[in-house]
């Protein structure tokens, strides 16, 4: 791909220097917003370690319950940052969540600079295994849990869903272990019943389609999997969604920006196209002026992901 490396790499160690990424390459996201919780919870370590980059932040609905339906939201950084929970679209995607009684977990995962593929993956499984190990102490209901993501978070929401329930596959010449063994709860399963892609890379080995940002010769996921896609297809494979695509998939959500020149609305296309013949419960939604994330979030939106949400809850 063609890529300006130098202004991804500016952009990247600002989104990590800040945590907190408002625009280029880590995508539009709305400002930190004050949220009407009945509890909250920040830098919980859900893997066991003394590691930040394995903290989440937890947010009960401001309506009591007993226990509540779980999404994990993913924020997005082009996996260059370790430390973002605290912009995951709060002001967006994780209100509308809660106001519709869902409890919303927001983790930090490891960056392409901590670790490579599939550590990222390794990290959001163990936090699915964590909801369920810790459901009680936090009013999990984990009868339902969702992932959700935005840009590379809605790659890591997707992923963790296409590979629902397989611990590691064969890729070509690639051996992929998709399990890992972070964390206390390593015996639970980290199986999820729903995702929420907004604007994520999907397929890694087309990242070319349509109209995108004019980059250099080192790509994030270049840098994610420290290889190429001309010698190393395979590695690419590995990381794309659309690969482990099957029948057996959970529902999942789409939501991309026509005019995003970031990841392109292909990416969204092929992932919808894939999951429709698959036989995958699929629906999506591509806004003509929408960009990466830049005009996205708008109440109707919104309202489709909590309408989606709620009636694959409803029809377990």
């Amino acid at each position: 791909m063609k890529k300006l490396f130098l202004s991804i790499a500016l952009t990247s160690l600002a989104v990590c220097a800040t945590a907190q990424p408002a625009g280029g390459f880590g995508g539009f996201q709305m400002p930190q917003a004050n949220l009407e919780t009945s509890q909250q919870w920040k830098d919980v370590n859900y893997a066991g370690d003394d590691q930040a980059y394995h903290t989440c932040d937890i947010y009960l609905p401001k309506k009591e319950q007993a226990s509540y339906p779980v999404v994990i939201h993913i924020y997005g950084s082009a996996w260059f940052s370790n430390s973002s929970k605290g912009a995951a679209d709060l002001g967006t995607i994780v209100k509308a969540l809660l106001d519709a009684g869902y409890a919303v977990v927001c983790p930090n995962h490891r960056s392409s600079m901590d670790a490579k593929w599939p550590a990222q993956i390794h990290d959001i499984r163990a936090v699915v295994r964590f909801v369920r190990g810790e459901a009680a102490k936090y009013k999990f209901d984990t009868s339902f849990i969702a992932t959700s993501g935005f840009s590379s978070g809605g790659h890591l929401a997707s992923i963790t869903a296409t590979t629902s329930g397989t611990k590691s596959e064969t890729v070509g010449s690639v051996n992929i272990d998709l399990e890992g063994n972070l964390g206390n709860y390593t015996s639970q399963p980290s199986t999820v019943n729903a995702a929420c892609d907004w604007s994520g890379p999907i397929d890694l080995t087309a990242m070319d389609c349509g109209d995108h940002m004019t980059m250099g010769d080192n790509s994030p996921e270049d840098v994610l999997l420290a290889a190429k896609l001309a010698t190393d297809p395979d590695k690419y494979l590995s990381l794309s969604a659309t690969t482990y695509v099957d029948k057996n998939d959970p529902p999942v959500i789409i939501f991309h920006g026509e005019k995003d020149n970031v990841v392109p609305c292909c990416q969204g296309r092929k992932f919808f196209e894939t999951l429709k013949a698959a036989g995958v419960k699929t629906i999506a939604t591509f806004v003509p002026e929408g960009g990466h994330g830049m005009g996205m979030y708008s109440e109707e939106n919104l309202q489709k992901m909590v309408s989606f949400l709620n009636e694959q809850r409803h029809n377990k």
